[in-house]
C-alpha cells in the first residue's frame, strides 16, 4: 500500500521554511517571468512583424505551435540532463540559450526563419519548468510544495500585466532606431534579461540547502533531515509504472481539462494583442489595455485560491472557473464590435482559466501521494501542452477563414465548456473512488 510521503513539520520548521521561500521563490517567479515573456512576446512583434516579412495568419499560428513542438520533443531529454549535472548549472544553461535565440528572432525574414527560430526557441526553453519543481523539491517538503507551486505559476499573468506594457512601448518609442523596426528591439531588447539572469543562476542558485550561508547549520540539518527522510519514503513506495497513470480515468481526466485550459491560457497569450489591435488603438495603447485582462487573471487566480482553501473544495471550484472563462469567450464572440464590453469578456475569459490553471494543480497531490503523484503530473503536465502544438495553428486558421476573431472566440468557448463537463466528470469519478476506498476500510 501507497503511504504519505510527506515529512512531520513542526512549528520551527514552518519558519525555516518561510525563510527558504522569501529567499529562493521571487527569484525563481522571476525567472518564469522573463521566460514567459520571451516565449509570448510574438505576439506584440505580430502587429509589424507580420505585414514586414509577409505572414499569414495561419503562418503566425504554425510558427507559434513550433515552440511547442520542440518543447514536447526535448522535454525528456533535458530532464534527464538536469538529473545529471544539476538543477543550477542547467537552468543557467536553460536561460542563456533561449535568450540568445530569443534575441535572433529580430533577424525574422519569412516563414521558414520563423519557424526554425520558434522551433530552436522550444528546444532551447524545454524542461525549464519541470527543471523548477525539480529544484523546488530539494528544498521544500512535500506539504509545502503544492503552494509553493501555487504562487510560482502566478508569475504567468504576471508577465502579461508587466510585459504588455513595455513591448507596447518598444514597439512604438524604438521603431526606426538604428534602422531596425520596434519587434526587432523587442527581441533584442528582451532577450538581454535572460541571458543575464542565466549569469546570475551561477551564483545566485544553490543545488542544496547545504551550500547556502543564509541558514544556520541547525535549520540546514533540520533541512535536510527532513527531505532525506522524505525521500527514503518514497524510496520504500511499490512502483508506480507509466502504464497505470494513462490507465486512471482521473488522470485522464484532469489531463483532458488542463488540455482545455492550456487552450484558453495559449490562445489569450498569443492572440490577445491582436484582438485589441483590431479595435483601433496605436501598438503602445494595446501594451496598456492588454494588461488589463491579465490584472483580473492575477486577481482571479489568488481570490478563487484563496476561497476555495477557505471552503476546503477544489472540483466545484474548477468546473465553476473553467465555466466562467467559457462565458467570457462568449461574451467576446458576441460583443467585438462593442469595444467596452469585448474587453469584459476578455477579463472574464482570462479570470476564469487562470483561476482554473492554478485550482488544476492542487488537486493530483491530493488525490495521491509519492510516487504515483509525481508519474500522475508529469502523465498531466505532457498530455496537456499538447494543447499548445494544436491551438495557435487552429485559431490562426480559423481567424485566415473567418476574417476575424469572432470564429476564435466560439472555438476558444468550446474549448473551456468541455474542459468543464470533463472537470465534473472528475469530480465524479474522484469522489466515487475515496467512497470505494471508505468502503473497503469499513469492511
Amino acid at each position: 500500500m501507497n503511504t504519505v510521503a510527506h515529512a512531520n513539520v513542526s512549528g520551527s520548521d514552518e519558519a525555516v521554511m518561510q525563510r527558504v521561500a522569501w529567499k529562493i521563490l521571487p527569484f525563481l517567479m522571476l525567472l518564469y517571468f522573463v521566460a514567459f515573456v520571451d516565449r509570448v512576446n510574438i505576439s506584440f512583434a505580430s502587429l509589424q512583424m507580420n505585414a514586414d516579412v509577409g505572414l499569414s495568419s495561419v503562418a503566425y499560428g504554425i510558427g507559434a505551435s513550433a515552440f511547442f513542438v520542440s518543447y514536447f520533443l526535448f522535454e525528456v531529454p533535458s530532464n534527464f540532463a538536469l538529473s545529471k549535472i544539476g538543477p543550477r548549472l542547467w537552468i543557467a544553461r536553460i536561460m542563456i540559450t533561449w535568450g540568445l535565440v530569443s534575441g535572433a528572432m529580430m533577424f525574422v525574414s519569412g516563414e521558414r526563419s520563423f519557424y526554425l527560430l520558434r522551433f530552436l526557441l522550444g528546444m532551447a526553453e524545454a524542461g525549464f519548468f519541470p527543471g523548477i519543481v525539480v529544484y523546488l523539491s530539494r528544498w521544500f517538503t512535500a506539504s509545502y510544495r503544492g503552494r509553493v507551486t501555487s504562487i510560482f505559476i502566478v508569475a504567468i499573468p504576471l508577465s502579461g500585466l508587466i510585459g504588455g506594457p513595455i513591448s507596447g512601448l518598444i514597439l512604438d518609442r524604438m521603431n526606426g532606431a538604428a534602422g531596425l523596426r520596434g519587434w526587432q528591439w523587442m527581441f533584442l531588447l528582451e532577450a538581454i534579461p535572460a541571458i543575464a539572469l542565466g549569469v546570475v543562476c551561477l551564483w545566485r542558485l544553490a543545488d542544496h540547502p547545504a551550500g547556502v550561508t543564509w541558514l544556520s547549520q541547525d535549520d540546514k540539518d533540520r533541512l535536510e533531515h527532513l527531505l532525506d527522510s522524505e525521500r527514503r519514503a518514497l524510496d520504500s513506495e511499490v512502483r508506480y509504472p507509466l502504464s497505470a497513470a494513462f490507465a486512471n480515468p482521473a488522470v485522464l481526466l484532469l489531463a483532458g481539462t488542463l488540455f482545455c485550459i492550456v487552450f484558453g491560457t495559449t490562445g489569450i497569450a498569443f492572440f490577445l494583442p491582436q484582438i485589441i489591435k483590431s479595435f483601433g488603438y496605436s501598438n503602445t495603447a494595446v501594451g496598456f489595455l492588454s494588461a488589463v485582462p491579465y490584472l483580473a487573471g492575477v486577481i482571479a487566480m489568488v481570490a478563487w485560491a484563496r476561497h476555495s482553501d477557505t471552503r476546503r473544495e477544489r472540483v466545484a471550484h474548477l468546473f465553476t472557473a473553467t465555466l466562467f472563462g467559457s462565458i467570457g469567450f462568449v461574451a467576446l464572440g458576441l460583443l467585438l464590435p462593442v469595444h467596452w464590453a469585448a474587453m469584459i469578456g476578455l477579463c472574464l475569459a482570462a479570470m476564469g482559466v487562470y483561476a482554473s490553471n492554478a485550482l488544476l494543480w492542487t488537486l493530483p497531490s491530493e488525490l495521491m501521494t509519492g510516487t504515483k503523484a509525481a508519474v500522475a503530473i508529469g502523465v498531466i503536465n505532457s498530455l496537456a501542452n499538447l494543447s499548445g502544438v494544436i491551438a495557435p495553428s487552429l485559431l490562426g486558421w480559423s481567424r485566415q477563414v473567418s476574417g476575424g476573431f469572432a470564429m476564435p472566440a466560439w472555438i476558444f468557448a468550446g474549448f473551456l465548456i468541455l474542459g468543464t463537463v470533463l472537470a465534473a466528470l472528475f469530480g465524479r469519478t474522484s469522489m466515487f473512488a475515496a467512497s470505494r476506498r471508505a468502503l473497503l476500510k469499513a469492511v
